[in-house]
């Protein structure tokens, strides 16, 4: 499929993904309905937790308050300069203090595949596992200088271990640990988060974890800001720095510029222009991020 008809196909999909909200918007009243304020179980990050695109958050995903079970899901594309991403997730959050969450990934490398001797779009897989418990505070309530912290851990597994025993990984899975501290200023309506990980992963896992440069669990640093315009209306940026592990190629940090719209209670999109620098010695990897979620 070329750039022109997947960039058709992208459209059609915001299309359909907005028309199909507008309609839910009208015969539901959503707004009024209890639950969480809107937007504030965050959009699915691309590793299944509930957060920012490419961090995790200390909110808990779904809907439901602590006196309930909510769940949300997600289908996030990204169209790079050389490369295409795909994440499916779904995530469970109960009593608005634990949360559960799955996510496959498909990286797909188009033609650099054949570049690199592995085929044209040869795909990447890998298998994300997470669990995240919110220990103290929180986002919205509570003190007003005290944030919501959670903290959690991300099982990663690879499902091409041949290959990426081949690009230099020491091993085809591993973890990450997280924590994460995050509060909303009502009355500036501004969002801020800091997320401390410690991981040894390669590209989010997708070529492993660890190799010749390093083979120990690294302390990397992620943060957020949103500034949200209205109760459906967010913008913001995020930035995550990585380890650089493997001898073949340089690992860059990631950073993303993100508008986030409540279509309704139950239906967020979000649409984020992105740079994730080198990926296996193909610079400049920039492009757009789409995600549509529903949650419940």
């Amino acid at each position: 499929m070329n750039r022109r008809l997947r960039a058709r196909c992208l459209t059609s999909i915001m299309g359909i993904a907005i028309s199909l909200g507008a309609a839910s918007s009208a015969t539901a009243q959503d707004l009024g309905a209890p639950g969480k304020l809107l937007l504030t179980n965050g959009i699915s990050t691309i590793e299944g937790a509930a957060g920012g695109g490419l961090t995790p958050w200390a909110v808990i995903a779904g809907n439901a308050t602590k006196d309930g079970v909510g769940v949300q899901a997600s289908a996030t594309v990204a169209e790079l300069r050389d490369y295409d991403f795909r994440s499916f997730s779904v995530a469970a959050g109960a009593w608005n203090r634990v949360e559960l969450s799955f996510a496959r990934q498909v990286f797909d490398t188009n033609k650099v595949g054949g570049a690199l001797g592995l085929g044209n779009d040869f795909k990447f897989d890998q298998d994300v596992w997470g669990a995240k418990v919110r220990v103290a505070g929180d986002m919205v309530y509570g003190p007003e200088w005290m944030p919501a912290i959670a903290v959690g851990v991300q099982y990663k597994k690879s499902l091409d271990a041949p290959i990426v025993t081949a690009v230099g990984a020491a091993e085809r899975e591993g973890a990450d640990y997280f924590a994460s501290a995050t509060k909303l200023f009502l009355r500036w309506s501004l969002l801020t988060n800091v997320t401390v990980r410690a991981t040894k992963a390669n590209q989010l896992g997708l070529l492993g974890h660890g190799g010749a440069l390093g083979n120990r669990h690294q302390l990397q640093v992620e943060g957020s800001a949103a500034y949200q315009f209205s109760r459906r209306f967010v913008v913001g940026a995020e930035y995550r720095t990585k380890p650089s592990n493997l001898a073949i190629a340089r690992e860059d940090d990631w950073w993303d510029a993100f508008a986030a719209y409540g279509i309704n209670r139950h239906l967020t999109a979000t649409v984020a222009y992105t740079d994730l620098g080198s990926i296996a010695t193909f610079d400049k990897q920039r492009g757009v991020l789409f995600q549509l979620q529903g949650s419940f």
